[in-house]
C-alpha cells in the first residue's frame, strides 16, 4: 500500500510541478479549487506547537470572496490564508499523517478538497518519474490501490503520551485513485472493506453517497458479505472529478458494528480532449505601416482536461498566412496566451487589405507527438492611414461663366487619392489660395466622385473683369501620417473666361427721394430719373417708361426720363404713406434679347394749409334744464400736420342772435371745448348750433360746423326720459295719434280678411258637387311650367289609336257589381293590337266599339275620369275624322247620351233637358 502511495504521490506531485511551472506563464479559463488534489510533505519528527508546516493553494477567481478552511484532523489547523499549523506539539512523529482540508466560500454550498499527508524523514519511499507511458502510469496507479480498508477498533484511542502514536482508527483513509477512460473489465475491484468483527458475527456491508445509492448511483458497488467494492463503468473526470462514499458495516440484525468511514475517490485525468476555440473565425484590425511588436488581436482556445496538468495547458502556433506579401511571416503567436503581433514592418492596405492566418492549438505544452490540436481562423485587416495625398489629375484647368450668373458649377476638379475611399483620409478638401479675392468663387466636394466643383457664389461682371485665373490646393480631411509630405500634384490652376451677357440698364440711385409740396400743379416737372447701361462696349439706347403709379399723378418722358405732374399732389391722398408717394419706372435697353431694370421714385410731400378743421361729434343730447352735467365735449380735427393743425380756436356766430343767447362754448384744451347752455331752462327738441372753428395754420383756415343738439327732460340721474327723447326728436301728440290710427287701420283689414276667407271656405263645403268656373278643367288651358320638344319629338305610344281586330272579349264580360272608388284586383283586359296597314273599317265605329268596351271593363278607371284613346300625329294609320261634323242650326237632341252608359250620365243631365224643363 505504501508503495502505491508513493507513486500516486509521485505522479500528482510531477503533475503538479508541470502545472506550477506552466503556470508562471499560461493563463487559463479559472476554475475555483485547490491547485493539488494530493500533498505529500516531509516534516521533521519533532513539530512544535503552532509551527507552520505547509501551504495549500486555493483559487477563488473572485479575490473578493472570503473562503474558509476546515481540516479532518483535529490535531491540525488551517489558518485563512490555507497554511497548515500543528494544533500541538509533537516530539517524536514516527508514522505518516493523512487528513482532508476542506474549502468553501461564504454563501456557496458548493465545497471543494484536497489530501495532505504529512511524513517523517525516511519513511516516505517515493519512486522517480520515469519515461513510461501515460497509460503505463495510470495501470500501476490502478493496480496500487490499497486491497484492505479496515474499521477501527472501538476501545483504542489516540495517544500522544511520550511521543505520537498512532492507531488504525485514527488514520485517514488514503484516497482511492481510478484513471478515467478506463477499458475495464468491469466491475473493477478497487479495495476491500473489513471489519476485525468478522470473526465474530456476521456481518453485512454497504456503501452511501453520490456514485453509490445517489445519483449518479451504480457508479460503485459493494459485495455485502466479502466487502469487497467495486466500480462499474468508466469514469469521466470531466462529468465528475471525485466521489465522496461511506462504508458501514452491520450486523444480521441490521445494528451497527462499526462507525461508518468516509472513502474518498479520486478521477485521474487523461488526455480525451482537444483543446477548442471560443470562435472559429476571429476578427482582427492593425494598421498599415504598424511597427514591429504591434498588437492586432488575441485567439483563446480551453481545454476541458485538467489545467493543472498538461493535459489541459494549451500551446498556439501559427501554421499558415495568407497572403504571403510582403513576406510570408509578418506575424507572430505568442505561444502561451494566444496573443498575435506583428514581426515585421511593410503592411500597405493599398497592396494587401487583409490576412488569413490559421492558428493551431494544441494541449499537452504543445507536444505535437502526445497532445491533441485544433485550428482557428484569424482574419486580419489592414486599416488606413492617410499615407497617400490626394493628387489633382491635371495641372490645369479651365471653365467659363455668364457675368451676374450665381450659383452655376464653372469647372469639374478630378483627383485621385489611392487611399481608403469614402474616408477622412479619402475625402478632399479644396481651397482657392490665389486669383480671387473678391470671393466670386468657392469649391464644394463632390462626396461622390470626391471631384471639386467649382462655384459662382458672387456675380461677376464682363466690364469689371473678362478672366480670372486662379490657384487651386487639394488636400484630405485627415492630416498626412507622419513623415508623409504633399504632393506637387495637389496644387493645379484654373482658368475662368467671363461671357458678356446683355445687362439690363441701371438707375445709378434707387430708389430716389425727391422732396415737393403738396398741391404742385399739373405739368410741374419733378426731376429726371434716368438709367445708365452697364455695357459699355456695346453702345445701345435706353427708354422709359411707367410701371406703378398708384394715383396716376405722374409721368415720364420716354427718351430722357424727365418725371412731370399730371395732376395735384394731395399729402392726404390714401395713396401717401408717411408723407411719401411711391411711384416705380421701367427702364429697357434695345439690345438682343432686351434687358430692363425698374427704379422707385420717392416723392416726399411737405404740408401746407389746405385742409380746414372739422368737429366731432355731429350729434348730442342735453337736458332742457341746466344742470352741472348738461355739457357737451367737442374736439376738432385737422387732415394737416403741424404747424397747420391746432391749437384751434372755437367761437359761436352771432348770427342768429338766439346761438349766443341760449348757449355758451369755451376752449379746454388746444383740441378740445365744451358747449353748455346759457340759459337755465331751454324748451325740449332738436337744434343745430353752428360753431366756427380755426386752425394755427398760415394762412389760417376756419370752418363753420353744424351740431345737432337733442334737448330733452331729464329724470333725476340727468338722463333723457323715453317721453322727452319722443318729443326731442320732433313727434308732437297729433303725429303720435295719426301713426296709432294707421296700425288699428291695418290690424282691421287683416281682421276683415281672414273672416272673409273662412267663409268662402264653408260656402264650399256647403256645395260639394258644383264646381267652380275657375276649377272646371274643361276648355281651359293648363300651364304646367314646362315646354317639351313639340309633340312629334315625344316618344308616344301610338298603339291605342289602331283598330283591334275585335273587342267580343271585352263587351262580352259580366257587368256585375263593382266599386268605382278603388282599382279591381282582376286582371287588365288586354286589347288587340291594331295591323300596321290601314284597316278599311270607319275610325267613328272604332271609337264607338271603344266606349262600349271601356263601360263594360271592370278594371277600367273610376267615371268621370279621362280616356286617353292615343294621339293621331303625322303618319298615323288612323283614317282621318274630318267627316265627323256637327251642325249648330236648329235644337239638337241630346237623348242618346242615355244610351251611352253610366260613364255619360252626368253629361246627359246637363244636355239632354228632360221633364223638369
Amino acid at each position: 500500500m505504501n508503495v502505491g502511495c508513493a507513486i500516486l504521490a509521485c505522479t500528482l506531485f510531477a503533475g503538479a510541478s508541470w502545472g506550477s511551472k506552466a503556470g508562471l506563464s499560461l493563463k487559463p479559463p479559472c476554475r475555483p479549487g485547490f491547485s493539488q488534489n494530493f500533498y505529500t510533505v516531509i516534516v521533521p519528527r519533532l513539530v512544535l506547537h503552532g509551527q507552520n508546516i505547509l501551504k495549500v493553494k486555493f483559487e477563488d477567481c473572485q479575490h473578493s470572496r472570503e473562503v474558509g478552511f476546515v481540516s479532518s484532523e483535529p490535531n491540525f489547523g488551517v489558518r485563512p490564508d490555507g497554511t497548515v499549523y500543528a494544533e500541538q506539539e509533537f516530539s517524536n512523529l514516527s508514522e505518516p499523517v493523512q487528513f482532508m482540508v476542506t474549502a468553501r466560500e461564504l454563501f456557496d454550498p458548493h465545497i471543494w478538497e484536497t489530501t495532505v499527508k504529512l511524513a517523517p524523514p525516511g519513511h516516505a519511499h517515493t519512486l522517480p518519474l520515469t519515461k513510461v507511458g501515460i497509460e503505463e502510469m495510470l495501470s500501476r496507479v490502478w493496480d496500487s490501490q490499497p486491497r484492505v480498508i479496515k474499521f477501527a477498533r472501538k476501545h483504542q484511542r489516540s495517544s500522544y503520551a511520550n511521543g505520537l502514536r498512532r492507531q488504525k482508527r485514527d488514520w485517514v483513509i488514503p484516497p482511492i485513485n481510478v484513471p478515467e477512460n478506463s477499458r475495464g473489465p468491469f466491475p473493477h475491484m478497487l479495495v476491500r472493506i473489513r471489519s476485525d468483527q468478522d470473526k465474530d458475527v456476521g456481518i453485512r456491508y454497504s456503501i452511501t453517497g453520490a456514485g453509490a445509492d445517489q445519483p449518479p448511483s451504480g457508479i460503485y458497488n459493494i459485495d455485502p458479505i466479502s466487502g469487497n467494492m467495486f466500480v462499474t463503468q468508466p469514469l469521466d473526470r470531466e462529468e465528475r472529478a471525485s466521489f465522496h462514499l461511506r462504508a458501514h458495516a452491520v450486523d444480521m440484525n441490521g445494528n451497527q458494528v462499526e462507525n461508518p468511514i468516509d472513502l474518498y475517490i479520486y478521477v485521474i485525468d487523461m488526455n480525451d480532449n482537444r483543446p477548442e476555440f471560443k470562435n472559429q473565425v476571429y476578427n482582427g484590425s492593425v494598421a498599415e505601416g504598424s511597427k514591429p511588436g504591434s498588437s492586432v488581436m488575441q485567439v483563446t482556445a480551453s481545454d476541458s482536461d485538467d489545467s493543472t496538468t498538461a493535459n489541459g495547458m494549451v500551446r498556439y502556433r501559427i501554421l499558415s498566412q495568407t497572403p504571403h506579401s510582403p513576406i510570408p511571416n509578418m506575424f507572430t503567436i505568442n505561444s502561451e496566451t494566444g496573443d498575435i503581433v506583428t514581426v515585421a514592418a511593410g503592411l500597405d492596405r493599398e497592396k494587401v487589405s487583409q490576412y488569413t492566418i490559421i492558428v493551431q492549438a494544441t494541449d499537452m505544452e504543445g507536444n505535437l507527438n502526445f497532445g491533441l490540436s485544433n485550428t482557428a481562423t484569424a482574419l486580419i485587416s489592414i486599416t488606413d492611414i492617410n499615407d497617400n495625398p490626394p493628387e489633382l489629375t491635371v495641372r490645369t484647368f479651365s471653365g467659363e461663366v455668364p457675368e451676374n450668373k450665381v450659383n452655376v458649377v464653372v469647372a469639374n476638379l478630378t483627383v485621385v487619392d489611392r487611399d481608403q475611399p469614402h474616408s477622412p483620409n479619402w475625402n478632399a478638401v479644396y481651397r482657392i489660395v490665389s486669383g480671387d479675392p473678391s470671393g466670386h468663387f468657392t469649391i464644394r466636394t463632390n462626396p461622390v466622385t470626391n471631384e471639386g466643383m467649382l462655384t459662382v457664389i458672387k456675380p461677376v461682371d464682363f466690364e469689371m473683369n473678362r478672366a480670372f485665373m486662379l490657384t487651386v490646393v487639394v488636400s484630405n480631411q485627415a492630416h498626412l501620417a507622419s513623415g508623409i509630405q504633399s504632393s506637387l500634384q495637389s496644387t493645379a490652376g484654373v482658368t475662368i473666361s467671363v461671357q458678356d451677357v446683355n445687362e439690363p440698364p441701371v438707375f445709378p440711385v434707387n430708389p430716389k427721394m425727391i422732396r415737393f409740396e403738396e398741391g404742385v400743379p399739373a405739368g410741374t416737372t419733378l426731376t429726371v430719373f434716368s438709367a445708365q447701361d452697364p455695357d459699355h462696349f456695346v453702345h445701345q439706347i435706353v427708354r422709359y417708361s411707367k410701371l406703378s403709379d398708384p394715383a396716376n399723378w405722374l409721368k415720364i418722358n420716354r427718351t430722357n426720363g424727365h418725371i412731370t405732374t399730371m395732376a395735384l399732389l394731395d399729402r392726404e391722398s390714401m395713396y401717401v404713406k408717411n408723407n411719401v408717394y411711391e411711384a416705380t419706372f421701367l427702364a429697357f435697353d434695345n439690345g438682343s434679347p432686351q434687358a430692363s431694370g425698374t427704379g422707385t421714385l420717392q416723392i416726399y410731400l411737405n404740408d401746407v394749409n389746405d385742409n380746414p378743421p372739422v368737429l366731432i361729434p355731429q350729434e348730442a343730447q342735453v337736458c332742457q334744464r341746466a344742470r352741472s352735467n348738461s355739457r357737451i365735449n367737442i374736439t376738432a380735427s385737422d387732415a394737416d400736420s403741424d404747424p397747420n393743425v391746432g391749437p384751434f380756436g372755437f367761437d359761436l356766430p352771432s348770427f342768429p342772435p338766439s346761438v349766443r343767447h341760449n348757449w355758451t362754448i369755451s376752449r379746454l384744451s388746444g383740441d378740445h371745448a365744451q358747449l353748455r347752455l346759457r340759459i337755465p331752462y331751454l324748451e325740449a327738441g332738436v337744434y343745430e348750433i353752428p360753431i366756427t372753428v380755426s386752425d394755427s395754420g398760415n394762412p389760417q383756415l376756419s370752418n363753420r360746423s353744424m351740431i345737432r343738439i337733442k334737448v330733452c327732460p331729464c329724470d333725476n340721474n340727468g338722463d333723457c326720459s323715453a317721453t322727452g327723447a319722443v318729443a326731442a326728436a320732433g313727434l308732437g301728440t297729433g303725429a303720435i295719434i295719426a301713426i296709432l290710427m294707421c296700425i288699428i287701420v291695418l290690424l282691421s283689414m287683416v281682421l276683415l280678411f281672414v273672416v272673409w276667407m273662412k267663409r268662402r271656405e264653408k260656402e264650399k263645403q256647403a256645395k260639394p258637387l258644383l264646381i267652380d268656373p275657375e276649377d272646371d278643367v274643361r276648355d281651359n288651358i293648363l300651364k304646367y311650367d314646362e315646354e317639351g320638344g313639340g309633340e312629334e319629338d315625344q316618344d308616344y305610344d301610338l298603339s291605342q289609336l289602331q283598330q283591334p281586330e275585335s273587342l267580343d272579349h271585352i263587351i262580352s264580360k259580366p257587368t256585375g257589381v263593382r266599386r268605382v272608388d278603388e282599382r279591381p284586383v282582376i286582371p287588365e283586359s288586354q286589347y288587340p293590337v291594331r295591323p300596321s296597314l290601314p284597316h278599311p273599317g270607319d275610325i267613328g265605329d272604332f271609337i264607338h266599339d271603344g266606349l262600349r268596351a271601356a263601360d263594360n271593363d271592370p278594371t277600367a278607371p273610376p267615371y268621370d275620369s279621362l280616356l286617353v284613346f292615343d294621339y293621331e300625329g303625322n303618319g298615323s294609320t288612323a283614317g282621318s275624322v274630318s267627316s265627323l261634323n256637327s251642325t249648330s242650326s236648329g235644337d239638337q237632341d241630346y237623348d242618346y247620351l242615355n244610351d251611352w252608359g253610366p260613364r255619360f250620365k252626368k253629361l246627359a243631365d246637363l244636355y239632354g233637358g228632360g221633364d223638369d224643363d
